[in-house]
């Protein structure tokens, strides 16, 4: 497999560099990434269980899918890109906001992420791609905040992050999708 590097940036989001995304994750480097959110027209959030073998964070629950952006590529670019590879599916997108989070993870890996949001709207179901899906489903937003609270482990910490600190906008999203 090639290496995957990601875009290192400021606190401005200013391009300073590029490095091989492991290398970044080890070093806690600030990088872009992003993450996206399908809601469905009863207004659930699709998940994916993350594959059993992934470098972190293994069958943790997180948000429809996510990533980074690769040099020279554009957050839409990308979350379409990594949206057919990771769930077998595309759907129209749009970025919402963004965020920036440090958190460990296991491995001694460190994410520190600009993360961008994108919401998006389907009915489809995905088709998932082993290689990287677990499983998915999808879910109420009540439902989520219920197992947010009873089991906040079973959840990856971005996800958990991008939850506590943007609920209100999710849950909005999720609302405008019935």
């Amino acid at each position: 497999m090639p290496d995957e590097y990601v875009v290192l940036v400021d606190e401005q989001d200013q391009v300073i560099g590029q490095l091989e995304k492991i290398e970044a994750h080890e070093l806690g480097l600030l990088h872009r990434a992003f993450s996206v959110l399908l809601f469905n027209d009863r207004g659930e959030l699709l998940l994916q269980q993350r594959a059993a073998h992934k470098y972190h964070s293994p069958l943790l629950w997180t948000n429809t899918c996510c990533s980074h952006q690769r040099p020279n590529e554009t957050t839409l670019m990308a979350a379409e890109r990594r949206l057919k590879e990771e769930m077998g599916m595309s759907a129209p997108m749009q970025t919402a906001f963004k965020f920036q989070y440090k958190a460990t993870l296991d491995q001694g890996l460190t994410e520190h992420e600009l993360d961008y949001v994108l919401f998006g709207y389907t009915n489809q179901d995905p088709n998932i791609n082993p290689e990287e899906v677990a499983a998915f489903r999808w879910i109420s937003m009540a439902q989520l905040l219920e197992e947010l609270q009873s089991k906040r482990d079973s959840f990856t910490i971005w996800f958990q992050i991008l939850l506590d600190q943007h609920l209100e906008k999710i849950t909005k999203a999720a609302n405008e999708s019935m």
